[in-house]
């Protein structure tokens, strides 16, 4: 199958390509950066280039995006160009062009107000049934593009799956109070927990799902680790984080002491993949007690994928 990878200079489209290129399908990679990945060198925001690289296409994987950190370099202009026209141009195109799968990387901001539940309240139990409210441009215009893919595949026939991807990157969190109260690797396993994401499991659901698009028309998926977390948990997390989690992933504390980490007091949100795991098939190898055995064998916590992709940052 020959593959078109949006993106392919960033995080998610490097790692796409650097798994696809050990497959038996051909993967061509575009951006508007040039890299080792990317074939097409030139923006989603124009229609007649996208028509050049649709050429011979079967499938496209459309993770390139403006992301959450462009809100303070970029006007909200370009966030509806990049986001909105750049999606409904690549969707366009590949109807023309016959295309049997289209995959568009979306993100778990889009529930934007529902993550935060007010003072006293439970932690959020995020299900695809949860009505996103967002809360920023980012947000609205990956809901807007999640919501052009669903027309198209509803009424042109264009199979479409939307992955809501939680925290795959690898760049200290954008909360400063948060980045001086922890080391950074004790953060992100902690959010393995319940926001988080590796970048390997991420690949995995954008590949399943292209292979099932075709017989689903269109679906919508939440792609997070799978959280211990019980729906009935969701009242202490608010309150008592680490109590929770002692019950519910036995011996943490031991590993945590070792080396001087702590767990987060409250959780405010957990993002729930039972959907995506059940209607795809997907299995993520990643999560937090896997990260806990990781350390535990002084190994790292992250997939060699993870590891090899690095941090790209937003910007040159």
């Amino acid at each position: 199958m020959r593959i078109l990878v949006t993106g392919s200079a960033g995080h998610l489209g490097e790692a796409l390509m650097r798994t696809l290129q050990d497959s038996n399908h051909e993967a061509v990679g575009l951006d508007k950066t040039d890299s080792p990945f990317t074939r097409f060198v030139g923006s989603i925001t124009e229609r007649g280039f996208i028509g050049e690289c649709m050429r011979g296409i079967e499938a496209v994987l459309h993770a390139a995006t403006l992301h959450k950190p462009h809100i303070a370099t970029h006007s909200l202009g370009q966030f509806v160009d990049t986001n909105i026209t750049g999606t409904l141009n690549l969707l366009e195109e590949a109807m023309l062009a016959g295309v049997r799968s289209f995959i568009f990387t979306s993100t778990t901001s889009v529930f934007g107000h529902m993550l935060t539940p007010p003072a006293g309240a439970p932690a959020a139990w995020i299900t695809e049934e949860v009505v996103p409210i967002p809360k920023n441009i980012y947000g609205m215009t990956k809901l807007a593009a999640e919501h052009l893919c669903e027309l198209v595949a509803r009424d042109c026939g264009l199979p479409c799956v939307v992955l809501r991807a939680g925290r795959f990157f690898p760049e200290e969190d954008d909360v400063l109070a948060l980045r001086e109260a922890y080391d950074d690797r004790n953060l992100k396993v902690n959010e393995f927990l319940y926001r988080r994401a590796d970048i390997e499991d991420v690949v995995s659901a954008h590949l399943l799902a292209m292979e099932r698009a075709p017989s689903m028309g269109f679906g919508r998926f939440i792609i997070s680790a799978t959280t211990p977390f019980e729906r009935e948990d969701v009242g202490e997390l608010a309150g008592d984080a680490p109590a929770v989690v002692g019950r519910r992933v036995a011996g943490y504390e031991a590993e945590y002491r070792r080396r001087g980490w702590s767990m987060l007091p409250s959780v405010d949100r957990v993002y729930v993949n039972e959907r995506a795991r059940s209607e795809l098939g997907w299995n993520p190898r990643y999560d937090f007690s896997g990260a806990l055995r990781r350390l535990h064998a002084d190994g790292d916590f992250r997939s060699p994928l993870a590891v090899a992709v690095g941090s790209k940052g937003y910007h040159r």
